[in-house]
C-alpha cells in the first residue's frame, strides 16, 4: 500500500522544476516574490513545493547569501475554524519566534512581531477586508472597546480572560456597527498595521535570513479564504527576503477572484488582479507513457524488500533515463533490470504489469496520467489481490488488474453484462469476448454495440492477458465490494440446487430425474437450463453428447424450455451437426422446426438423409 501524501523523494522527474522555481527565489536576491505552482488535483503539486524546498536546503550558499527558513501552512486546515489571514500571520510569527530564540538574535523584534500578530487576532481586525483596515475601522464605541484590548494585547497583557473578553467583544461589534465615527488622533489600525509590517522586515534582516513560505492546498479552499489568504500575503507579508510558494490551480484561483469581483464581467480585470497576486506562474508538466510506467515501478520498488540504498539507487538511475526520453531513451521493465543484478522474482513481475498498464493509465480519461489516480489504482489492485491470498482465491495479479481498469474506467452498464456472463457460466468464462479480442489483436476495429462501443473498450481487449477463456469468478469474488457475484445457483431452492449439480456431473443419468423436474418452479427450472446450455456451448460436435440427455430431460419436464432448446440447436455450426442427433431428438414437438432449419442449411448430407429417413 502507498499513502498519499507529498514527498520529497522524487519519483516522476520533477526536480527539475523544483530546482527552477529554487534558482528563481535565489535570483530574486531579497524582492519579494510570489510563485504559483499550478496542476490538476492529485496532479504533484504538494511534492513539487517539497522538492523545491529540498533544493534550497541542499543548494551551497555562496558567500553573503542569506540562508533560507522555511514555513509551510495549509489554508484548507484553518477553513471553517480559524481566519486564514490571521492563522498564516501567527503561523509565521511563531516560527520567527521559534528561529530567533534558537539563533539567539533578533529574539525583541520577535516577540514584538508576535505581539501585534496577537494584537489584530484579539481586535479582529483581520478578520476585516483589506480595504476597511486600509481606509482606518473607527475604533470608539463597541469598536473602540475591541480596539483598547487589543492595544492590551500589543502592551503584552494577554491571559484567558482577556481573550473572552476579546470575544464577546467581537460578537457586538458584528451586531452593532453602523455609523462612521472619528478616528483616534494618536493611533489607527492603519499605522498599527504599517508597525507590524516595518517589525516583520526588521526581524528577518536581523535574523539575516530569507523567509520562504511554502501555501498547499488553496484550491481546495472556498474563494473568500482563497482571496483572505493571497490578500494577506500582498497587505501585510509581501516585503523583503520573503518569497512564497502557493501551490493551487490557477483556475481555481481565477475562479476564487470572480466571486470576489462578483458581477463584473470583465476577465482582463481577473488576469490582472491573478497577475498581481502570483508573479511567476508555473505549470506541474503531465506525465507522459513513459514517466508513468516510470512512476508505477518505482511505487513497486518502494513497496519491495529491497535496502534503501539500492532503492535510492534504481530511483536516480530512472530519473536519469527519463532527462533523456526525448532522445528516445526508454524506461521499461528491461531498463530497470539492468540498474540491479538480484530482483526478485514477484517483483519482475509487477515491473510486467506497470509495462502493460501504463499505456492505458496514460490515457483513459478517468486516469489521465494523474499520479494520485494511479496510486489509488495501485492500492485497490494490492488490497484486492491480498484478500485473494488471505482466503486462498487463486488469482493472477494481471486478470486482476485487467478487470479492475474495466471496473473503473469501463462503461458500468458494459461492467454489468460481463459479470452477468461471468456468472451464468457455469467456468466462469466470458465466452462472448473471443471473437473482439481476436480481432483487437489482430489490429482488426470489432464492431461494437452500446454499451461497448468506445475507444476504451479497444484498447482494453488488446490489454493482456485475453480473459475470453479465463475462469473470472474468483477475480470477481474478492472484488465484490463494488458489484456481488451473483450465481445463478444462488437463485435456486436447496432441492434445485442440487438437481442442477446432477445434471451437470452426470448428465447421461437425467432420465431417472424427470420427476423431480417436473416439481420444480418455473423460474427455477429456466435457471436450470441457462446452466445446461452454458455447458453446451462448450461441445464442438453435436451428434448425441451426454448434455444433450440433461437438456432433453428439463425439456420435457417443461415445454417452455423445448422451444428455448430448439432455439439453440438451430443455431450451431452446420459443420458441427451429426447424422445420429436426428433419432435423439425427433419424437420431441419442436423437432420439426429444427430439422426444416437444418435441410435449408448447410449440414452435410448424411445429416439431411438422416433427417429425410425420419420424415
Amino acid at each position: 500500500m502507498w499513502p498519499d501524501n507529498e514527498t520529497s523523494s522524487d519519483f516522476l522527474n520533477f526536480s527539475g522544476v523544483a530546482d527552477t522555481i529554487a534558482e528563481i527565489i535565489v535570483q530574486a536576491s531579497g524582492r519579494p516574490i510570489s510563485i504559483g505552482v499550478s496542476g490538476a488535483w492529485g496532479i504533484g503539486k504538494s511534492s513539487m513545493i517539497k522538492l523545491t524546498q529540498t533544493s534550497l536546503e541542499v543548494r551551497p550558499r555562496e558567500d553573503g547569501e542569506r540562508e533560507f527558513i522555511f514555513v509551510e501552512f495549509n489554508a484548507w486546515l484553518y477553513q471553517g475554524y480559524d481566519d486564514a489571514r490571521a492563522a498564516l500571520m501567527d503561523v509565521i510569527a511563531s516560527k520567527l519566534e521559534a528561529e530567533a530564540e534558537e539563533r539567539g538574535t533578533a529574539v525583541d523584534k520577535a516577540k514584538e512581531l508576535m505581539k501585534r500578530v496577537k494584537w489584530l487576532r484579539i481586535a479582529k481586525l483581520a478578520a476585516g477586508s483589506a480595504a476597511a483596515l486600509s481606509f482606518g475601522l473607527p475604533p470608539v464605541g463597541l469598536v473602540g472597546e475591541a480596539w483598547n484590548l487589543g492595544q492590551q494585547a500589543l502592551a503584552g497583557d494577554v491571559d484567558a480572560k482577556l481573550i473572552g473578553e476579546a470575544q464577546e467583544k467581537a460578537g457586538e461589534v458584528a451586531q452593532a456597527a453602523g455609523g462612521l465615527l472619528g478616528p483616534r488622533a494618536d493611533t489607527s489600525p492603519p499605522k498599527e498595521i504599517q508597525a507590524l509590517r516595518d517589525t516583520f522586515e526588521e526581524t528577518l534582516e536581523e535574523l539575516g535570513v530569507t523567509l520562504v513560505v511554502l501555501i498547499d492546498d488553496l484550491d481546495r479552499c472556498l474563494p473568500e479564504t482563497t482571496i483572505s489568504t493571497l490578500e494577506a500575503i500582498r497587505l501585510f507579508l509581501f516585503l523583503k527576503n520573503t518569497a512564497f510558494v502557493i501551490a493551487a490551480d490557477n483556475d481555481m484561483i481565477k475562479h476564487a477572484v470572480r466571486r470576489h469581483f462578483e458581477g463584473i464581467e470583465d476577465d482582463l480585470l481577473v488576469t490582472n488582479y491573478f497577475d498581481k497576486l502570483i508573479q511567476v506562474p508555473i505549470q506541474v508538466p503531465p506525465l507522459g507513457t513513459q514517466e508513468v510506467r516510470a512512476y508505477m515501478m518505482l511505487l513497486f520498488v518502494e513497496n519491495s524488500t529491497l535496502g534503501a540504498e539500492v532503492k535510492e539507487q534504481i530511483r536516480v538511475g530512472v530519473c536519469a533515463q527519463l532527462r533523456q526520453t526525448w532522445q528516445g531513451k526508454r524506461v521499461d521493465r528491461a531498463f530497470v533490470q539492468t540498474l540491479h543484478d538480484d530482483f526478485p522474482d514477484e517483483l519482475i513481475g509487477k515491473f510486467d504489469t506497470a509495462d502493460r498498464l501504463a499505456p492505458m493509465m496514460t490515457t483513459a480519461s478517468g486516469i489521465v496520467g494523474n499520479p494520485r489516480l494511479i496510486k489509488r489504482f495501485l492500492n485497490a489492485l494490492a488490497i484486492r489481490m491480498t484478500i485473494s491470498n488471505a482466503q486462498g482465491v487463486g488469482v493472477d495479479e494481471a486478470v486482476l488488474a485487467k478487470l479492475l481498469i474495466f471496473e473503473r474506467l469501463g462503461n458500468p452498464k458494459a461492467y454489468a453484462e460481463l459479470i452477468s456472463a461471468v456468472s451464468s457460466s457455469d467456468i466462469g468464462k466470458p465466452a462472448f469476448l473471443h471473437e473482439w479480442e481476436e480481432l483487437a489483436n489482430a489490429g482488426a476495429d470489432p464492431d461494437l454495440d452500446a454499451p461497448w462501443d468506445g475507444a476504451f473498450v479497444k484498447e482494453w481487449l488488446t490489454l493482456p492477458p485475453r480473459l475470453s477463456d479465463t475462469d473470472l469468478r474468483g477475480a470477481l469474488y474478492v472484488g465484490r465490494e463494488y458489484a456481488p457475484l451473483i450465481t445463478p445457483e444462488d437463485r435456486l431452492s436447496s432441492d434445485t440446487a442440487e438437481l442442477l449439480l446432477a445434471l451437470l456431473e452426470h448428465p447421461d443419468m437425467a432420465a431417472g430425474l424427470k420427476d423431480r423436474l417436473a416439481a420444480v418452479p418455473r423460474a427455477e427450472i429456466t435457471v436450470v437450463m441457462d446452466r445446461l446450455l452454458d455447458r453446451a456451448r462448450q461441445e464442438q460436435e453435436w451428434g448425441v453428447p451426454p448434455i444433450l440427455t440433461a437438456c432433453l430431460a428439463v425439456a420435457e419436464a417443461d415445454p417452455a424450455q423445448g422451444a428455448r432448446l430448439s432455439a439453440f440447436l438451430t443455431e450451431r455450426p452446420a459443420a458441427q451437426i451429426r447424422p445420429n442427433i436426428v433419432p435423439k431428438i425427433g419424437d420431441q414437438p419442436w423437432a420439426p422446426g429444427v430439422f426444416d432449419a437444418w435441410e435449408q442449411g448447410a449440414v452435410s448430407r448424411p445429416v439431411k438423409a438422416a433427417i429425410k429417413k425420419r420424415g
